[in-house]
This record gives structure tokens, C-alpha cells and sequence, in this order.
């Protein structure tokens, strides 16, 4: 509008945002740039020797990236999965509860609020070979003769890992289904039994269309989490042994940290947030589906 000047409470705030977007946008802008760089820790001179492409190249013919890329994924495969069937599975007991729903609903939460450090930590000691609570069971009940290498063999240790992962996460998709159970009408439910359906015919085909946006929401969130798994790894095995556990994030900062490559390590963070960028899209183009046909039918 012509002749518009900014009102003084504005001008108030305009400082407070250039700070606010010089914390966020330089440190993303310094980074990206040292991926184009053999930036060294140990030689901060070469922070400013420029050589394109080359860190990226040097990734995409690393068997060692690969190898934790693929890791990742499956990773991130496997615990969404069994994430949102045991999730699903606790909202619908929740839900039909007729008594202490909201306790139900609090105890869910509770591995939510534990930091992932200290799940590490807890599973580490679960899972350990001698005193671990995991082989005690096992050996108490008569299963094994013998103590499970949980940590040390390679199958294993990913499995400890997953355990840790989807113990400490499902409270993300229980919660998000819970919720949409609780918005969900009750007058298609009860029309569909008028009509004779079982109870897995309601479920397939009424509760599930309309609670498919929730874990869809759930999912893309945990996406981004396990995308980034970090904590609970360095923690339980610090992508031992023999790198049979390394991920993309533990590769990362090995690489800035134990080799002080921080330029490649860079070039493999901003590499491997396509994996995150991949399953946000996927995820969120399901959701935009699911919507639409709730809209539709409802």
C-alpha cells in the first residue's frame, strides 16, 4: 500500500528476527559449504579450499555409506511397522476400556518421557551377556543353557537395538490412534453391526479409513526419528561390533569426530537427509489420500 510505513512494534521485532534467522540459516549455510571443502579439524586451513562435488562423489562409491544407508532403512522399515501394529493394537484395548482410560492413557506415555540416552543405558543393561535381565529370563525359565551374546553378535545387537527403538516410540502411534478413535463417530460403527458386519469387517472397513490419517501423522513423525537414530546406538554399541550396527548418524559423526573428516561428514549428513526428505513426502502424500477419502465417504 502506498505511503505504508511499519508500525513501531514491528520495527521492535525486526531485530529480533534478522538474529533469529542469521542462528538458523548461517550455521545450515557454513555447513553446507564445508561439505565442498576436505575441511580437517585438525587443519582448519582447509576449511577454505574449495573442491566441488568431490565429498559426494567419494560417498556415492563408499561401500562403508551404503552399507549404513541401507541399515537405516531397514531399520526405519521394520520399527514403523511393528511400531503401528503394536500401537494400534494398545489404542483399541485403551479404547474399549470402561474404566481408568485415563490412566491407561498416562501409563502409554511413560516411555515417551525418558531420554534416549537413557534408554540406551537400560537396554545395554537388559541385554548384557552375564547380568542382563534378558538372559536371567531366559535361563531362569529354562530356554537357553547359556548366555546369549545379545551385544556382541552382530543379528543380535540390531535386534537389542529395534527392541530399544519400538519400546521407547509406540507411545508416538498408540497415542495418535487413540486419538482418533476418541474423534470418531459412533453412528457408523453402530450402523455397520445393524448391518451384520463382524468385528473385523467394521475394523477393515469403517474404524480403519477414518483412523488411517492419525497413524499416517504418527509415522511421518517416527519417519524423521529413526531417519536420525543416534543416541540409543552410540549408547548400547557404538555401531559395533565390526560396524554390524552402524547407521547413517553413527557414521556421521564418526567420521566428523573419531576422523575429523567434519567436510565428508557434512556431505554425508546433507546426503542422507534424503532419506528423511523421501519418507516425508511418501508419507504425507498417504495422508493427503486418506483425507480425501474420508471426505468422500463421510
Amino acid at each position: 500500500m502506498k505511503g505504508w510505513r511499519p508500525s513501531p512494534p514491528l520495527l521492535l521485532l525486526l531485530p529480533a528476527v534478522i538474529v533469529l534467522a542469521a542462528v538458523v540459516v548461517v550455521p545450515l549455510l557454513l555447513s553446507l559449504y564445508s561439505s565442498f571443502t576436505p575441511f580437517r579439524l585438525t587443519r582448519p586451513e582447509t576449511f577454505w579450499v574449495f573442491i566441488g562435488a568431490r565429498n559426494y562423489v567419494a560417498i556415492l562409491t563408499s561401500r562403508a555409506f551404503w552399507v549404513a544407508f541401507a541399515r537405516t532403512v531397514v531399520l526405519l522399515t521394520v520399527a514403523l511397522n511393528l511400531e503401528m501394529l503394536i500401537g494400534l493394537g494398545l489404542a483399541l484395548l485403551v479404547e474399549k476400556a470402561s474404566r481408568g482410560q485415563r490412566v491407561l492413557r498416562t501409563i502409554i506415555m511413560f516411555p515417551m518421557m525418558f531420554s534416549p540416552i537413557l534408554v540406551g543405558f537400560q537396554f545395554k543393561f537388559m541385554f548384557n551377556d552375564n547380568i542382563g535381565l534378558v538372559n536371567n529370563a531366559l535361563q531362569g525359565l529354562g530356554l537357553t543353557d547359556r548366555a546369549i551374546p545379545w551385544l556382541i553378535d552382530g543379528n543380535l545387537a540390531f535386534i537389542a537395538i529395534l527392541t530399544a527403538e519400538i519400546w521407547s516410540s509406540t507411545s508416538v502411534f498408540a497415542i495418535l490412534i487413540l486419538a482418533g478413535l476418541l474423534a470418531m463417530p459412533r453412528e457408523p460403527v453402530e450402523a455397520a453391526r445393524v448391518d451384520g458386519c463382524t468385528p473385523w469387517q467394521t475394523f477393515r472397513y469403517v474404524t480403519w479409513p477414518f483412523i488411517m490419517p492419525f497413524a499416517f501423522i504418527a509415522m511421518t513423525i517416527r519417519s524423521l526419528d529413526v531417519a536420525r537414530a543416534y543416541d540409543i546406538v552410540k549408547i548400547m554399541t557404538d555401531g559395533g561390533p565390526a560396524g554390524r550396527t552402524e547407521l547413517v548418524w553413527t557414521l556421521v559423526a564418526r567420521t566428523a569426530y573419531g576422523d575429523a573428516r567434519m567436510g565428508m561428514a557434512n556431505a554425508m549428513a546433507y546426503f542422507s537427509i534424503l532419506l528423511s526428505i523421501l519418507f516425508t513426502v511418501y508419507f504425507y502424500r498417504k495422508l493427503a489420500a486418506a483425507r480425501t477419502q474420508i471426505a468422500a465417504e463421510w
